[in-house]
């Protein structure tokens, strides 16, 4: 029988969540706060240039063939896809840099070159990551978060301990060498957590580095959102923007039977929120909220970020599409976001340059740049900080990749903690969701269907599978099959 669904917010888990049942044949709405499809994942747009102002990184192409192979569509069928070479630079002192190419025998030589032995302990590390990844991502991360048995079967029983040991240990039980570890750390960020806290299983990103590779859909990826809003559209998905949602209504019998949007109450058989759970929670009466203020408070968030988009009136040398700077260290700025939260002192920054690789991100003979330094969520955001931080990182950036850029900058935008909650009702403002540390796992995490509200679910960063573009698929799917589940 045909439902009317209601879903909160249009971000990737939205529009995935979105496409599942409206092939199912269901009347299916997306009410967004924004003017502008896609969650996180907008569009700056100025003077000729483009900038993505949420996520930058396209890994696990698999992931995203899967979401489409699933309505008989290939992502060729909406957004043009290039494969980076190389894939990201990573910088450790002035001029001094390693460039991972696309391609894994040249990795395997880098690091051979790096450290002598160094390649055939690569090896083994990525054919163990490729064996998680095709456990995990493949399957584990399609499951629904509701039991600890979920992690249980014939191809995870061998790798529980991995749960219990952490990434860290396992990498510097195999290399010495600290540049090629802080590489092989890296991939960890993506989940939100130091790598010392998260569980060695997740080398998987390990392999999604280096083994599936890193790629840019032309014109960034609010084209992959725009992407699957157009399939939504197909399917019959009806998008409302500029709609932020008041209240959740729930009747005598403790289930959701419509949103308030705009002060009018809009009939739903099923809601669904792709927002912040958090702030999902305080639409409800407050004896109809699952998690307290104090569960809130004790959950390790993944960091928020001071982002600063700049258009340089030139081209840049000396850097990548994809460019890290890890020539301070990790350990300390991290100390700085997860235990005692403040400003960081030395910060690690990541540049992305998209108009190196793709001319419709700036005018001829121009630079766009997106700089991102990731922060704690929850700091006072003041444009002091932003200041400061910002003549930081150029600073560096021109120490370290020998160019002088000040003069050169037409306009800056920045982007913080208070644009988050702003924008996306984040809570603390955090940029990524919870982190993926073994007690925030699987069916650690917050709960897809709701305990106290009949026909309510959530999807998202903030539940399974976690944090990223890919799990935001993912946790697309999950919740629309729970739903479906529900309905049938």
């Amino acid at each position: 029988m045909k439902k009317t669904i209601k879903i909160l917010g249009s971000g990737f888990s939205s529009l995935s969540a979105a496409c599942y049942l409206a092939k199912e044949g269901h009347d299916v709405s997306v009410y967004e706060k924004n003017a502008t499809i896609g969650g996180r994942a907008q569009q700056y747009k100025r003077e000729g240039f483009i900038f993505d102002m949420g996520p930058t990184w396209y890994w696990m192409p698999d992931v995203f063939e899967r979401f489409f192979a699933d309505f008989d569509k290939k992502p060729s069928d909406y957004y043009q896809l290039e494969k980076l070479n190389p894939a990201y630079k990573v910088y450790y002192d002035v001029n001094d840099f390693i460039a991972i190419s696309s391609n894994l025998d040249e990795i395997y030589a880098l690091f051979e070159k790096e450290e002598t032995g160094s390649s055939v302990a690569l090896k083994e590390f990525l054919s163990k990551a490729e064996s998680n990844y095709n456990v995990a991502v493949k399957d584990l991360v399609y499951r629904p978060g509701v039991s600890p048995l979920e992690l249980i079967s014939p191809k995870t029983v061998t790798k529980l301990n991995q749960l219990f040991f952490d990434i860290r240990r396992q990498i510097k039980n195999k290399f010495s060498n600290p540049r090629l570890i802080k590489i092989l750390e890296f991939p960890v960020l993506f989940l939100g957590a130091k790598p010392g806290n998260t569980p060695a299983m997740y080398n998987f990103m390990n392999w999604a580095d280096f083994g599936l590779g890193t790629w840019h859909p032309k014109g960034g990826m609010f084209e992959v959102a725009n992407g699957m809003a157009t399939l939504a559209k197909e399917l019959g998905v009806k998008f409302v923007l500029n709609s932020p949602v008041d209240k959740i209504s729930v009747n005598e019998k403790g289930a959701a039977i419509g949103i308030t949007v705009h002060n009018k109450l809009i009939p739903a058989d099923i809601v669904l929120s792709g927002a912040d759970y958090h702030h999902t929670e305080k639409l409800l009466d407050f004896k109809l909220r699952q998690y307290s203020e104090k569960y809130w408070e004790k959950k390790t968030f993944a960091p928020s970020s001071l982002l600063f988009y700049v258009a340089f009136d030139k081209k840049l040398i000396n850097v990548a599409h994809h460019t890290l700077f890890f020539d301070k260290e990790f350990d300390s700025h991290a100390e700085y976001i997860y235990d005692t939260p403040a400003w960081p002192k030395d910060p690690l920054f990541y540049a992305s340059f998209p108009s190196m690789s793709d001319d419709t991100f700036a005018p001829q003979g121009k630079e766009a740049a997106t700089f991102l330094i990731p922060i704690a969520a929850g700091l006072d955001d003041t444009q002091a900080h932003r200041d400061a931080y910002l003549k930081i990182i150029l600073e560096r950036l021109e120490n370290l990749t020998k160019q002088k850029l000040t003069d050169d900058i037409l306009f800056v935008k920045s982007y913080c903690v208070k644009d988050f909650i702003e924008d996306y009702n984040s809570y603390k403002g955090n940029a990524y969701g919870l982190a993926n540390t073994l007690t925030q796992t699987a069916f650690l995490r917050p709960k897809i269907k709701s305990k106290k509200v009949g026909n309510l679910y959530f999807t998202g960063q903030l539940t399974v599978p976690g944090p990223g573009v890919p799990p935001a698929l993912i946790s697309g799917k999950v919740a629309a099959e729970l739903i479906l589940k529900q309905l049938n």
